[in-house]
């Protein structure tokens, strides 16, 4: 190899899924490095998941809008987090249905990254036994995909 100096591209819009498990976490820390480093547009995505209520939960509408303003909540907080260590600019999305899915569905073609960060773990919904939704994601994004743990 020559001495030419080797740089990875910049990347510009970055995509980062987050959730309460503890590799979401890192993710969104790996994801917010990134950022800073390449002055990078953050997107950080949450997502909803309504299969997850039994019936009586998912009928009330009351319990859907308490939920969702909590799930909203955090996303604010993710985003005050990121622009308090310096992200110049943050943009919060919260989707409903199946993470793996709804993200490279419909987030993806929405928001445009050229990266997306998410944790390797996984703690509900079928992936938990077929797979984790980072799997997914890594295995159908149509763009670079960074799995952290």
């Amino acid at each position: 190899m020559s001495d030419e100096h080797f740089a990875l591209p910049k990347h510009k819009n970055i995509l980062v899924g987050v959730d309460d498990s503890a590799d979401a976490q890192y993710a969104f820390l790996a994801a917010v490095s990134h950022a800073l480093e390449d002055d990078a547009l953050l997107h950080i995505v949450t997502v909803f998941e309504t299969d997850e209520l039994n019936v009586f939960q998912a009928l009330d509408k009351d319990e859907l809008a308490k939920r969702r303003l909590a799930i909203e909540r955090r996303l604010e907080d993710y985003k005050q987090q990121a622009l308090d260590a310096g992200v110049k600019e943050v943009h919060v999305v919260l989707a409903e249905g199946e993470p793996g899915e709804t993200i490279v569905k419909d987030v993806i073609p929405d928001v445009q990254p050229d990266i997306v960060v998410v944790g390797s773990a996984t703690k509900t919904g079928l992936g938990k036994y077929w797979g984790s939704q980072a799997a997914y994601i890594a295995k159908y994004a149509p763009v670079t995909v960074m799995v952290v743990r």
